[in-house]
């Protein structure tokens, strides 16, 4: 695992602006460096050491005449069976790393080595001959690549923050950006929150040549459900197919930990991995908000030590300027946090983690994936349920009026994905400038546009798969590990346990017809819960009944105590908050929260990450 960063055009100074550049990432590899610097580019690695730790792994790395140099993030699982078809087709081999049979692949197969890739990765080579940067960015988005065009330059890496000391970078914020954001709680496009800066979609590679760049789609999830098996026999694909990944995801020349909460993810991956550590984080003793006794339990049970930490909340609250600089852009995912705390926790141990990312997205875990056709009104025609939606979106805004307004819209109208902070409408109110970003449902619409034949359960994962999980779900992961030096695995994210999720019905995805064990009905992720259940030690597998928590976070609680809530207000009213949005209607939100009025705890948090994030890139310095 480690880190990357370049441009294109030399300058006169091309051998210290690339040192600087990779000073700026030195989290994500404290273990060692490497540059490689010519008359048309300059690239810069910093290493966190998994596979062949010795320095021979070190990087960039060169195939045999050296006119091809490779800059790396992320491991590739199948190397050692890809090595031996390159040793068969003739290429030498100087090292026993798996970076090294990507610049031998790409010679041999060019960008029709991606497909045959298992893994996780971000890279680039530079091909001295033609002149031209290749670039490619894993099937899910599990590591970063980021680029951008700054006058002669091209400028492209693993974190924004190495190009800020590029000369020719010039810091703009993208206030598109910042609208969006107030919807999705994150960026939900290619742009970013510096303008021009974007960032390379998922299952995406780029060519950059004379100054053009061209990018390419080269894989796609593609759900086809396969009727004829049942539901016995995708309980023992999952099994087999996720086995399978795991072992996969352990291949590394150091230890191997994992993640643990309560939920059925995290504990299916630490039931089968077969690790020596577990590592888990909670706040207070609040069952709602602390793991920790469950995952300490689960971890005896499974014979594995068990390390933890409880967070105070003096401790949350002053990590966040840190966190968001680690972020790049600001992510108002409360659970962001909890992971930071999780990661370092795990580094003084190991650096290497095991985490249940992802299961939710393929196999259709989350709760409002039983939304659809989960009552008798569902079943009224559509036109009788848009009319009486139109008459209560007219009505006050309250429980009963909005589950009409709700149910009277198609899913494209009302599911963006699992966070809806502030409507278009809210956002304009809030805004003194807005205007500048599109409704979400352009955003949304080409994705729904792939899958307009399929049911709306299997829509709804499609566009989480897109955006959310992207955009939210592993953005926090890579850079929450990564500022620990840890390297974070996800077996769940493996294009062949997705090649099974993809072929698995909707009914053994979510179901109301059925239920976990003779006590728990559950409905979500019903197949994948029966795999874990039956994998899991009888006297632990409960958890695949369990409701999901992740790494829950009291945020709605803190907001209503006076220091918290002072906090919050302060930077609400301060001068960068003015020159954004309408603060007393900031204010407001938050004086309701506390008075018990609504909850806005999800609101003023988006809003309240912004500032924290904006205080740190625009104002205060860029500062780890």
């Amino acid at each position: 695992m480690c880190g990357y960063t370049g441009f294109t055009n030399h300058i006169d100074n091309s051998n210290r602006v690339i040192e600087d550049m990779m000073d700026q990432i030195r989290h994500r590899g404290p273990d060692a460096a490497g540059r490689y610097v010519d008359g048309d580019i300059a690239l810069g690695h910093r290493r966190l050491s998994i596979i062949d730790i010795t320095e021979q792994g070190d990087q960039p790395i060169y195939n045999e005449d050296r006119t091809k140099v490779l800059v790396f993030n992320g491991e590739i699982y199948n190397y050692q069976d890809i090595r031996k078809d390159l040793l068969a087709a003739g290429h030498v081999f100087r090292t026993q790393t798996d970076s090294e049979v990507l610049i031998h692949g790409y010679e041999e197969y060019g960008p029709d080595l991606l497909p045959r890739l298992r893994g996780m990765f971000s890279f680039v080579i530079w091909d001295t001959v033609k002149k031209e940067l290749f670039g490619a960015r894993d099937f899910f988005g599990i590591k970063p690549l980021y680029y951008a065009t700054m006058g002669e330059s091209f400028l492209f890496g693993s974190e924004i923050k190495s190009f800020l000391v590029h000369p020719h970078f010039k810091k703009e914020l993208n206030e598109t950006a910042l609208e969006n954001y107030l919807t999705f709680q994150y960026s939900p496009t290619e742009e970013t929150f510096f303008k021009n800066v974007y960032k390379l979609p998922a299952a995406h590679y780029f060519t950059y040549a004379n100054g053009k760049l061209t990018t390419r789609r080269y894989w796609e999830v593609k759900f086809d459900a396969d009727n004829k098996p049942q539901l016995e026999d995708w309980v023992n694909e999952i099994s087999d197919i996720f086995h399978n990944s795991v072992q996969a995801h352990k291949i590394a020349d150091v230890e191997v930990g994992s993640f643990l909460s309560s939920g059925v993810d995290s504990s299916y991956v630490a039931a089968i991995a077969d690790v020596d550590k577990t590592f888990t984080v909670g706040f207070g003793e609040d069952e709602r908000y602390n793991e920790i006794g469950w995952a300490k339990n689960f971890s005896k049970a499974i014979g594995k030590e068990n390390y933890s930490k409880v967070i105070t909340p003096e401790e949350y609250w002053a990590k966040l300027p840190k966190i968001q600089y680690h972020m790049d852009e600001p992510l108002a995912d409360p659970a962001a946090i909890a992971l930071y705390f999780v990661c370092e926790l795990a580094s003084r141990q190991l650096k290497v983690v095991l985490s249940g990312e992802g299961a939710d997205e393929i196999f259709g875990g989350y709760n409002v994936y039983s939304e659809p056709n989960s009552t008798a009104y569902d079943k009224l025609p559509r036109g009788l349920r848009r009319g009486i939606g139109t008459i209560a979106g007219k009505l006050p805004a309250k429980r009963g009026v909005n589950f009409f307004v709700r149910k009277g819209k198609d899913l494209e109208e009302r599911f963006i994905g699992n966070a809806y902070m502030f409507t278009p409408a809210e956002r304009s109110a809030l805004l003194k400038a807005p205007g500048k970003a599109p409704d979400p449902t352009v955003i949304t619409k080409p994705f729904y546009d792939k899958v307009k034949d399929q049911d709306d359960v299997t829509k709804m994962q499609y566009l989480d798969l897109h955006l959310w999980m992207t955009g939210d779900i592993l953005l926090k992961a890579d850079k929450m590990s990564m500022a620990n030096s840890l390297e974070l695995r996800v077996p769940f994210l493996d294009k062949e346990v997705m090649g099974v999720a993809e072929r698995i019905p909707t009914r053994y995805r979510v179901t109301r017809t059925e239920s976990t064990d003779a006590h728990t009905p559950y409905i979500t992720k019903y197949a994948m819960r029966l795999a874990a259940k039956r994998d899991t030690p009888p006297q632990t597998a409960k958890t695949a009944a369990k409701k999901k928590l992740g790494f829950p976070v009291p945020i709605r609680v803190w907001l209503k105590e006076d220091t918290y809530f002072n906090l919050v207000k302060d930077r609400f009213t301060s001068p960068a908050a003015e020159q954004f949005f309408h603060t007393e209607k900031l204010v407001s939100l938050l004086e309701d929260h506390r008075a018990g009025k609504a909850d806005n705890s999800r609101k003023i948090w988006t809003v309240f990450m912004f500032l924290v994030w904006y205080g740190v890139y625009f104002e205060n310095g860029v500062k780890e």
